[in-house]
């Protein structure tokens, strides 16, 4: 076996090699993000403001700029050992199937019954409720993986649960919704009937097939409505991209264990999330000035908030009820077609990468669905794992550099965040294998009329 055959295909951290911190990119960031602003004053929001949305120690988490690194509560710590931490996978087959002298690996997120790097987030925030004696939490969910993952840790924790799931997929993914049904949480399609949004919502786009931007305003307004109930994101926000650092922070540690450095770090984006998580401590050592990676965020052609949208002040949800963040953004009057990956149809990006893009720490590429279909079975078929429809945006970007490498015989290191499985995604497979599935995009009109209706601030 050659030198480099000694490095397995499967890197493992052990569990005295586990992070037990979060760290928080925000601290090396010589450009903080923007903060939340009141749409009503366009005043800056503070703790006092955002309390009857958010719990209280999230709302501290949102807000501090400074703080490097937060210590990861121990019954926190203790449920990620079901699950973390996570391989680190050199995927020798695909290089091999590719002939690239490109060397690739993969972090996988998708060992956890939610199937996604989701759970790194959702253990956090109900612990944090639950700490606050909160009776339960109100979310969206869009493919499904968070409303998954949150209620897991709902039932983990003994908190009640309501997810609003954006329509398309609740209608696509009926195994999904009943994994969270059987964890407990309640499940509605949105925009529903259940609430004064969702019913406002109904009656402009007749038919519509929802998006992330309607299901957040419903749950907003039903945690903002019942007593000892708090509303928490699955992406966007900065206490979420802080909680999910430790994909990064593993993925860091697994690739210092081999003395292995990355040329190109790829993740899909669609509110940030993964690719926040999965970037952050090596965005921190190129904020540092200390090492330089290429890093991509990859988006599908049918929701380009960071390729074809706006770095402006604009709604987090479609109902307009949200504070305002400074983001790339479509417009929050967007709603995407109905493509198949569903947990990146959000109007916007978090104002974390949102600044680090705009201040040219990264780059950003879109794909178009039957292509990044067509990297997913690929990949399936050479790496033995079914790819989630968000995950196969960043494999078809990986494949992409690899390609580059074979033709120019470069021999870069390419590692790219496998957020989560796609065996609930199968009507998606489906229509690409039956040649059915499409490529939607939105024309220039579309997205000017959104953004025109951008929040004069």
């Amino acid at each position: 076996m050659s030198e480099e055959k000694k490095i397995p295909y499967k890197i493992y951290l052990n569990e005295n090699e586990m992070p037990t911190k979060w760290y928080n990119v925000r601290s090396d960031m010589k450009n903080k993000p923007a903060p939340l602003i009141n749409p009503g004053t366009h005043e800056p929001m503070g703790f006092d403001d955002l309390r009857p949305v958010f719990c209280d120690e999230l709302i501290k988490q949102e807000l501090d700029n400074d703080t490097p690194y937060f210590d990861i509560p121990q019954k926190i710590l203790d449920f990620y050992k079901m699950y973390r931490p996570s391989p680190l996978v050199r995927a020798y087959c695909l290089e091999e199937a590719l002939g690239t002298p490109a060397k690739i690996y993969y972090k996988f997120e998708g060992n956890n019954t939610s199937g996604s790097h989701k759970l790194n987030s959702a253990i956090a925030q109900a612990f944090y409720a639950k700490e606050q004696g909160l009776r339960g939490l109100t979310t969206e969910t869009g493919a499904g993986q968070w409303g998954t993952a949150l209620s897991m840790a709902c039932a983990y924790l003994g908190l009640d649960l309501k997810v609003f799931m954006v329509k398309v997929s609740y209608e696509q993914k009926p195994f999904r919704r009943e994994v969270m049904r059987t964890y407990g949480a309640s499940v509605t399609p949105s925009p529903s009937m259940e609430t004064q949004i969702g019913k406002k919502i109904n009656a402009e786009h007749p038919g519509t097939t929802g998006s992330l931007g309607c299901a957040i305003s419903e749950a907003v307004e039903v945690a903002t409505t019942n007593e000892g109930y708090r509303y928490v994101l699955g992406s966007v926000l900065n206490q979420v991209l802080l909680h999910q650092s430790i994909i990064g922070l593993e993925t860091k540690a697994a690739l210092d264990k081999y003395g292995i450095v990355p040329d190109v770090i790829i993740g899909c984006a669609g509110g940030g999330s993964n690719l926040g998580g999965l970037i952050a401590p090596f965005m921190g050592e190129k904020l540092r000035g200390e090492k330089d990676y290429r890093i991509v965020a990859v988006e599908p052609a049918s929701c380009p908030s960071f390729t074809r949208g706006v770095y402006a002040y604009d709604f987090c949800d479609t109902g307009m009820v949200c504070p305002l963040a400074k983001m790339y953004t479509l417009g929050s009057s967007f709603i995407p077609s109905a493509n198949h990956a569903g947990g990146l149809r959000y109007h916007g990006m978090s104002p974390i990468l949102s600044q680090l893009y705009a201040d040219g720490y990264m780059e950003a590429v879109s794909a178009e669905q039957t292509a990044v279909f067509e990297a997913a079975t690929k990949f399936a078929r050479t790496e033995g794992i079914l790819p989630a429809p968000e995950s196969s945006h960043a494999i078809k970007a990986a494949i992409d550099e690899a390609l580059a490498c074979k033709e120019s015989g470069e021999e870069k290191t390419i590692v790219f965040g496998l957020t989560g499985t796609g065996y609930f995604d199968l009507v998606a497979y489906q229509k690409f294998n039956d040649g059915e599935m499409s490529d939607f995009i939105p024309t220039d009109e579309d997205i000017r009329k959104s953004v025109s209706l951008l929040p004069k601030v």
